[in-house]
């Protein structure tokens, strides 16, 4: 039987060494870390994703300061928000909560966020960093798998894995943090021909394709580590609804470990960008 990789409990374990490490910075003299969180208008998802962002600042001692706009703002208006954001020295990360209203650039409001308060880890500066393995904020979502991969993996150097989607958020990015650790990485997506051959050698599988079930138990490799990190609500054919992923959960017995949805990739998520949020203020003081 599989082992379940726990989110929860890792991002748990996670958050309180960042609330350690801010009590440190606290009472060493230090200023309290900020974090600035962007809303523009009033998606229900996004309104819910920021509310737990906002308390889970509040629980391991990081100062958040909300900026909640009208789904009208215009573009320049966001864009002079980020530019105060970017001078002010008591703000230590930004958080643009996508998706933004169809009259503003979402690119060029990233691309406008100071690349060392950029938390999220989307700005070019950091993917550069990433892709040549020379440091940045690393986006929160592929940051996360790799938390839950380190749990059940001593040594990566020569294993076969593969990812299912190719997004800047998390396909990309999560393969190149595979290749920093060794791994022979092979990045696919739906349309993808022979995919489930090209998944049935891997010993490592991210799948983050956003389509629900789509990797199915004969894809997966007795003793395969699976992060399934997509997550969809489905209605079945009497009404009900239940939250599936990537993969077919109830196929993965005889892989040597998958993470649930939910309650896997999830949690990291917001986890790994308080951590952001205090490695941003550690390096914005060392720079002082």
């Amino acid at each position: 039987m599989a082992a379940l990789i726990d989110g929860k409990a890792i991002a748990g374990a996670l958050s309180e060494r960042t609330a350690a490490t801010v009590a440190e910075i606290v009472s060493a003299g230090g200023r309290q870390p900020g974090l600035a969180v962007v809303l523009v208008g009033n998606d229900p998802a996004s309104e819910v994703y920021v509310g737990r962002k906002i308390s889970q600042c509040a629980r391991v001692g990081i100062r958040s300061v909300e900026h909640r706009l009208a789904a009208d703002t215009a573009e320049d208006v966001v864009l002079a928000l980020i530019a105060t954001l970017n001078a002010d020295p008591t703000i230590d990360g930004i958080l643009v909560q996508l998706p933004l209203p169809a009259q503003i650039d979402a690119g060029k409001v990233l691309d406008a966020i100071d690349p060392g308060k950029d938390v999220d880890g989307f700005h070019p500066v950091n993917v550069g960093r990433l892709s040549t393995g020379t440091g940045g904020l690393v986006p929160c979502t592929p940051l996360g798998c790799m938390l839950l991969l380190d749990t059940v993996i001593d040594s990566y150097r020569g294993l076969d894995a593969v990812v299912i989607g190719k997004s800047n958020i998390v396909g990309k990015p999560v393969a190149m943090l595979l290749l920093e650790r060794e791994c022979t990485v092979t990045v696919t997506h739906i349309a993808t021909q022979g995919l489930p051959d090209i998944v049935r050698k891997a010993d490592i599988v991210v799948a983050a394709a956003g389509a629900p079930e789509l990797v199915r138990g004969d894809w997966v490799k007795p003793g395969a580590v699976v992060i399934d990190v997509g997550i969809t609500r489905v209605t079945a054919p009497d009404g009900t609804t239940r939250l599936v992923g990537d993969c077919a959960s109830q196929e993965m017995a005889h892989a040597r470990a998958v993470t649930p949805v939910p309650g896997g990739v999830g949690p990291m998520t917001i986890a790994c960008l308080l951590s952001n949020t205090v490695q941003a203020a550690q390096s914005r003081s060392a720079a002082d």
